[in-house]
């Protein structure tokens, strides 16, 4: 007779990757985040929201991040539950600080965005960098029926 086995927990799916601290390269950062996200196999409509914020990391540090010359590193890990996204760069004086944004200011709304979009989010200061992060549930996937 054969026994049931218990479910083995899944290993972490991971990358990260690395883009020079410049405008020009956001695009880039969203394009593989997205990229990653569709070779998961995750639902489109989430993998748009985890864009979106890891866009607006991104750009946060490529505006706000004085540390010449740096590079700023972007990781996605997919465990159990949650995706956990992860911006890193190596200024660590320059803290996210959430702030109103007036009707007529152009920027001063991605921490809203962020905030609105993600399960949770904040931030690290680890031994060379600054990181910012925010974490999203998962889709609870349906067993497949036995028969």
């Amino acid at each position: 007779m054969h026994e049931p086995t218990s479910p083995q927990p899944q290993p972490a799916q991971a990358t990260t990757f690395r883009i020079p601290k410049h405008p020009r390269n956001v695009p880039e950062a969203r394009a593989q985040v997205r990229k990653a996200l569709a070779d998961w196999g995750l639902p489109t409509d989430l993998a748009a929201d985890v864009a979106l914020v890891a866009t607006e990391f991104v750009t946060n540090s490529v505006r706000h991040c004085e540390v010449t010359f740096s590079l700023v590193e972007i990781s996605l890990t997919l465990q159990d539950d949650q995706l956990l996204l992860e911006v890193s760069d190596p200024d660590k004086e320059k803290l996210p600080t959430p702030r109103t944004a007036g009707q007529q200011d152009e920027d001063g709304r991605g921490l809203a965005v962020i905030a609105a979009l993600a399960m949770h989010w904040g931030y690290d200061l680890r031994r060379f960098t600054k990181c910012t992060w925010a974490t999203f549930p998962l889709p609870e996937v349906a067993p497949a029926c036995s028969g």
